[in-house]
C-alpha cells in the first residue's frame, strides 16, 4: 500500500511541544521530511532529543506572518499545533489574553498557508468548543450550540473562530483543510509544570513531589475521557490523509472515568501511599466530557487503541525517568 507521507515536506508549527513532538516523531517514522516552526527553548528541545538530527528547526513566532510564510517555502503540508493555553485556573483567569493570542496564531497561520499554496492544512481545534451542557457522548454538531464551557471560554471561542475561518478560507480559496477536535490528551512529554499542566500530569507531579494529603479541586464526581497522545497523532495524520475538508472531527477515546476514580488509579499505579481529599469549594469544570467518536470511525477508520491503564503506566514510567529536569 502506498505511503501518503513518503518524502512529503511537512511543516509542523508548535512541533517542539508535547503533542507536536509526538506528531513529528510519527511523521518521521512515515518517512516525511519534517520542519518545525516554534520558539526554541532548551526544555522544548528535550522533547525531540532522540530524533533532533532528523528534523529542520526554525526558531520563530507562529503569530508572525513573515516567520510563518518564510517557513512554508517548499512545504506541501502544514500541520498547526501552535496554541496558547494552560491549566484550568490559568485559562479561567486569562480568558481575554488566551482568546486574543490564539486568534492571532490562527489567522496568521491560515493566511500564510493561503499565500504559500500548500497542498493540505491541519487545524487542531479542541473539545473546549463544546458547551457546559453538551450531549454525552458529544457529537460534533454540538460545537456551535450556546457558549463554550465557561472556565475555558476564551480558548473555546478562539478555537470556534479558527474552525469558521478554516471553513470560509476553504470555500473562498479552494483550500484543502482538515479540522480535528482532540479530547484531553496525555502521555510522555506532557506539561508537568504547575502553571500549564492539565489533570493527569498535574496529579502525577504532585504525587511524586510528596504532597500528602493530596487535595484535588472539585467534587471528584465530574468525569472525563482521555486519549493517549500516540493515538491522537495517529488520528491527526489520518485526518489529513483521508479527509481534507473543513468539517470538524472528534478525536477521543470511548473510555470515561470520574476524576475520583482517576486520582485513585494514578495513586495506585504510582505505588506511593497518599491520602486523597476533594475540595468541593473549587470548580469542577464540565460535569462530563466524553466524545462521540462515530464520525472518526466512519470517515477515518480511526479508533483510539491505548487503554487508560496502559497509557497511565507509560506516562508514569516516563515521569519517573525524566522528572529530574522537569
Amino acid at each position: 500500500m502506498k505511503n501518503f507521507w513518503n518524502n512529503k515536506h511537512v511543516l509542523v508549527t508548535g512541533g517542539l511541544g508535547f503533542i507536536g513532538s509526538h506528531l513529528v516523531e510519527k511523521l518521521l517514522s512515515l518517512h516525511a521530511n519534517v520542519t518545525i516552526l516554534d520558539h526554541v527553548k532548551e526544555y522544548k528541545l528535550r522533547n525531540i532529543k532522540e530524533f533532533y538530527k532528523e528534523v529542520k528547526i526554525i526558531n520563530g513566532d507562529c503569530n508572525n506572518f513573515e516567520h510563518v510564510f518564510s517557513a512554508l517555502k517548499s512545504q506541501e503540508i502544514l500541520m498547526n499545533l501552535a496554541a496558547h493555553v494552560g491549566g484550568i485556573e490559568y485559562n479561567r483567569t486569562h480568558q481575554g489574553s488566551i482568546m486574543r493570542k490564539n486568534l492571532e496564531i490562527l489567522t496568521t497561520i491560515v493566511e500564510a498557508a493561503r499565500k504559500s499554496s500548500v497542498e493540505r492544512i491541519l487545524l487542531v481545534s479542541s473539545a473546549c468548543v463544546y458547551p457546559h451542557d453538551a450531549i454525552i457522548p458529544t457529537p460534533e454538531e454540538e460545537g456551535f450550540r450556546d457558549e463554550p464551557e465557561p472556565t475555558n471560554g476564551g480558548y473555546g471561542w478562539a478555537k470556534r473562530m479558527g474552525e469558521i475561518l478554516g471553513r470560509y478560507y476553504a470555500e473562498e480559496f479552494h483550500m484543502n483543510i482538515s479540522i480535528v477536535r482532540p479530547y484531553n490528551a496525555y502521555g510522555p512529554r506532557d506539561h508537568f509544570d504547575s502553571d500549564r499542566s492539565h489533570v493527569i500530569p498535574a496529579l502525577i507531579r504532585r504525587i511524586f513531589s510528596g504532597e500528602n494529603p493530596l487535595i484535588v479541586w472539585g467534587s471528584g464526581k465530574q468525569s472525563r475521557s482521555f486519549i493517549y497522545v500516540e493515538d491522537l497523532v495517529d488520528g491527526m495524520i489520518v485526518a489529513v490523509e483521508k479527509y481534507p475538508f473543513p468539517d470538524p472531527i472528534n478525536l477521543g477515546s470511548d473510555e470515561e472515568i470520574s476524576i475520583k476514580d482517576l486520582v485513585c488509579k494514578i495513586v495506585n499505579l504510582s505505588g506511593i501511599s497518599v491520602r486523597i481529599e476533594f475540595d468541593s469549594t473549587k470548580p469542577d469544570g464540565s460535569p462530563r466530557r466524553k466524545s462521540n467518536n462515530e464520525k472518526a470511525k466512519r470517515l477515518l477508520g480511526f479508533i483510539s487503541k491505548t487503554s487508560l491503564d496502559d497509557g497511565l503506566k507509560k506516562t508514569i514510567e516516563w515521569y519517573r525517568e525524566n522528572n529530574t529536569y522537569l
